[in-house]
């Protein structure tokens, strides 16, 4: 083959395009500097998978890393959006150093000996144990449990010279997240969706900019702004984080499931509401489990009853103002048995809202764990909340609501009630 081959250029060509350094833009690459974390914090699109894959490859093939921890909101993210996505580690292997992934032991292993594995947040005692040199976090802002999880991961970070980690996450305005941006030892690098502009479909960035553009959520999830509290917000994250529990207690005397149903199910509908409460002896309530979802009427019941089961509840509370008897009708067709109350919504939201977060303020409320959807809505619920403007219904903070009013508001006494054990989920 001559040197001025087309066939060679063509194979040049093709090496230089898929050389990383060479086509990613500058915040995508590794800052400079003796930092012991790096938080890139970006919008969705920007390709914050792609740049954590391929600094995991750059470490992996640099030798630089052996014992790598890769922790995502769900082990199914782990494996569909770190590991075999379209921006994941497999992915953006090199040819000569490509690893084999064992889904069952979620692991990757490397011709070189490094090895990746796979954490949860939703596991976080899976970390305690397992050593590490290099992390790469992903959607930090969505784990569940988010300080326990980081906890133990930090706790075992610490095999070689310099181990380090990486956070690559849309913002939320969680406390752990806060945390790390005040942090000296950590470079905070922050983008735009409408920074890859080049790779995203013209069609995409139109109607995204048309519809979120220069909205709270626009704000946040676009162009990656971390937002406070609402002023005039009938929730405060900083109440959520302050009476957040990693377990209920176990002498929990009700629980129910409060259900709040979409009037349709399509693309444009709004979400079906599902979440499961309970009321301590201590008088206390607890979030255990936000289920929410657009969802058929079949799904949405199936959920609902499954959560019933599953937590040993005594009773499903369902708003009924759109289609009462359908609607519970639709639950007994999954369990004829079921205890079903109905509830009618003869006041406007922020009225039946306002009780519930007196309770919150009073500190008689606590989250289990971490619900990132549901406490978006209560932070951001404010007492002009007008659905028209809002362009969405808050359907799981009205099953919040109808939740903690049946176990709370103007309910008996947790002595009347007979205790039952509840063994987490």
């Amino acid at each position: 083959m001559q040197p001025n081959s087309p066939t060679i250029y063509g194979q040049l060509a093709a090496a230089l395009q898929n050389n990383w350094r060479l086509t990613a833009r500058p915040e995508q690459l590794p800052p400079p500097g003796d930092w012991n974390g790096w938080l890139l914090m970006a919008g969705r699109g920007f390709g914050k998978t792609r740049t954590g894959a391929e600094w995991v490859r750059e470490c992996v093939e640099a030798k630089l890393a052996r014992h790598i921890a890769l922790v995502a909101p769900t082990a199914a993210d782990a494996r569909d959006v770190m590991v075999e996505g379209p921006a994941g580690l497999l992915a953006v292997s090199s040819p000569w150093c490509r690893p084999t992934y064992e889904p069952s032991k979620r692991r990757l292993t490397w011709p070189n000996g490094a090895i990746a594995s796979t954490f949860s947040s939703e596991e976080a005692d899976r970390l305690r144990g397992p050593q590490h040199d290099l992390a790469w976090c992903d959607e930090l802002g969505a784990w569940n449990s988010a300080s326990a999880a980081w906890d133990m991961l930090m706790f075992g970070l610490r095999l070689g010279r310099h181990p380090r980690w990486l956070v690559t996450t849309t913002p939320k305005p969680i406390k752990l997240l806060r945390e790390l941006l005040a942090r000296q030892d950590v470079v905070t690098v922050r983008g735009s969706t409408f920074d890859n502009s080049a790779n995203l479909a013209g069609p995409f960035l139109e109607a995204i900019r048309k519809r979120y553009e220069g909205t709270r959520l626009g704000r946040q999830e676009l162009n990656a702004e971390l937002l406070n509290d609402v002023p005039g917000a009938l929730w405060q994250l900083e109440w959520l984080d302050r009476d957040r529990v990693s377990k209920a207690p176990e002498d929990l005397c009700r629980i129910v499931v409060a259900v709040d149903p979409a009037v349709s199910n399509n693309e444009g509908s709004d979400e079906t509401g599902i979440v499961v409460a309970a009321l301590g002896q201590n008088g206390d309530g607890y979030v255990l489990a936000d289920l929410s979802g657009r969802c058929a009427p079949h799904e949405w019941a199936a959920k609902a009853v499954t959560a019933y089961r599953q937590f040993k509840a005594d009773r499903i509370v369902i708003e009924a103002n759109q289609g009462g008897a359908m609607a519970e009708e639709t639950l007994r067709v999954q369990d004829r048995n079921a205890s079903i109350k109905k509830v009618h919504a003869s006041r406007g939201k922020v009225t039946r809202a306002e009780p519930v977060s007196a309770l919150y303020e009073q500190r008689k409320v606590h989250h289990v764990g971490t619900f990132t959807a549901l406490e978006d809505q209560l932070t951001s619920f404010t007492s002009d909340f007008d659905r028209s403007s809002a362009g969405f219904s808050p359907d799981r903070l009205d099953a919040l609501v109808w939740a903690l009013t049946e176990l709370m508001v103007g309910a008996p006494e947790p002595a009347r009630f007979i205790k039952v054990n509840y063994m987490g989920r």
